[in-house]
């Protein structure tokens, strides 16, 4: 049965010389498989920019739910990206953004409320013409609200330092990877109030970029069943950084 659904592009690796199987995560299915048959060859019409980190897609699939892989009928932009391709700061985050959800994201069952959030906050990345390097950092907590460990907002002057496995803030202090003070339990207090539209209100000093974010990821592989493997964050660290 044919079906529509917008999706969006995580993966693709060669099946065959002609042909690719793309990881698409799909506003009516989740994240599934898709054979693209044809794309390698040199009359394919499926341009591989239509499978590049994240694009925005429309597709026509044939979904048979005992089917592992399903064919794509049809494919084409959702969304063309204006700014994404040709800034090296935001193609940087979104090869990041791109492998981080790729590691995180396996449901293969339809999210509408995760698909949104993904697919609004893409699109804004490419829209915003200013205050975009921290993007990152208030994507990855606000996707911890669509996982299930989203802190807890009760920072406060005596509730100051952040208890990573509770996901609260505390007035108790213990191993340092475990409790986190000031500023960095600051920081995530901030962006647990924050929107993309009022980044620019987010004032991170440069000198805590890089432990910023390695203090996020580690609050990730703390509340997530998988082994967390990013190796993307050191480049985009070095790009933000330069």
């Amino acid at each position: 049965m044919l079906h529509n659904t917008p999706g969006i592009v995580f993966h693709q690796v060669k099946y065959s010389e002609s042909s690719i199987i793309a990881k698409i995560y799909t506003e009516l299915f989740g994240l599934q498989s898709y054979m693209i048959r044809g794309m390698r060859a040199k009359k394919s019409t499926i341009k591989s920019a239509l499978l590049q980190h994240l694009t925005l897609v429309d597709l026509v699939v044939d979904h048979k739910t005992k089917n592992n892989i399903h064919n794509i009928r049809e494919i084409k932009i959702a969304y063309p990206f204006q700014s994404i391709p040709y800034n090296i700061h935001k193609s940087s985050i979104t090869v990041f953004l791109n492998e981080l959800l790729y590691n995180v994201i396996k449901e293969e069952e339809a999210n509408p409320d995760l698909f949104k959030f993904l697919f609004n906050a893409i699109q804004l990345l490419d829209l915003k013409d200013s205050n975009y390097a921290s993007f990152h950092y208030l994507f990855l907590m606000q996707l911890s609200k669509y996982l299930g460990f989203f802190p807890k907002k009760n920072y406060s002057a005596k509730n100051c330092n952040f208890n990573m496995e509770e996901g609260d803030f505390t007035d108790q202090k213990g191993p340092q990877n475990i409790f986190i003070t000031p500023p960095f339990s600051t920081y995530i207090a901030e962006l647990t109030s924050l929107s993309f539209e009022y980044l620019e209100l987010f004032k991170l000093n440069p000198v805590y970029r890089n432990q910023l974010l390695e203090i996020l990821l580690n609050y990730y592989r703390l509340h997530l069943p998988i082994a967390l493997n990013i190796k993307s964050h050191l480049v985009l660290q070095a790009v933000l950084n330069d």
